[in-house]
């Protein structure tokens, strides 16, 4: 009973969310597969925005995974510095790339196995090239926005981003796993923040179990 009532909520959750932001999508900029894993590597622990100010000229330099192999290291830790953990980053890129040259013939992947089985990447982050690069969505990719509204909004009482996406899926048609990540995404920047959710200002607020009752602002 209480499955289905959690689904027909949802239903309406995604109903109103896709509303409010019809244009949720990818945050991050790319053409190709090896474009988006790139940047979703940049992205950790630094925000979309900086990485689409970097990934300009860094795909212009660097176009196949045989070039970020052959680049020097610090050159290409140069290159993402301003996305931090510059030298981390560097090294986790070329070893993914070398890995893709080795075992692909350069090319990324479109199975979860083979993503998930790349030096540096996770179910997050192949969820992430699966759904957007490919349009094979294999499971939901749960960033700290998921993570935070899937529980606040009573969708999982998990708290590892892998049984939060085992919950989630459950939930959500499989059609709409991606997007559902991205609606979740607009909807924590915008309004259902980490440390102060603007509950009435939020769109789901009747359909959330964790509303505050605030005042104007």
């Amino acid at each position: 009973m209480r499955a289905r009532s959690v689904k027909s909520r949802l239903r309406q959750l995604l109903g109103i969310l896709q509303e409010t932001y019809p244009d949720a999508h990818c945050a991050l900029n790319f053409t190709t597969p090896l474009e988006l894993l790139i940047a979703t590597i940049l992205s950790a622990q630094c925000t979309d925005v900086r990485v689409n100010l970097v990934t300009p000229v860094v795909f212009q330099k660097y176009r196949t995974a045989v070039d970020y192999v052959a680049a020097d290291p610090e050159e290409l830790a140069r290159d993402i510095q301003s996305t931090g953990f510059y030298r981390q980053k560097a090294h986790a890129i070329q070893r993914c790339c070398a890995a893709l040259v080795q075992q692909h013939n350069g090319a990324v992947p479109d199975t979860m196995e083979a993503l998930v089985g790349l030096p540096g990447v996770g179910r997050k982050t192949a969820n992430v090239v699966l759904g957007n690069a490919f349009g094979r969505p294999h499971g939901i990719a749960v960033d700290t926005h998921v993570q935070r509204l899937g529980r606040r909004l009573g969708l999982t009482t998990e708290t590892t981003p892998d049984k939060i996406e085992r919950d989630l899926v459950a939930l959500v048609r499989r059609k709409d796993w991606t997007l559902f990540s991205h609606l979740l995404i607009s909807h924590g920047r915008n309004v259902c923040k980490a440390r102060v959710p603007h509950c009435a200002a939020c769109p789901v607020h009747h359909l959330c179990p964790s509303t505050r009752h605030e005042g104007p602002g």
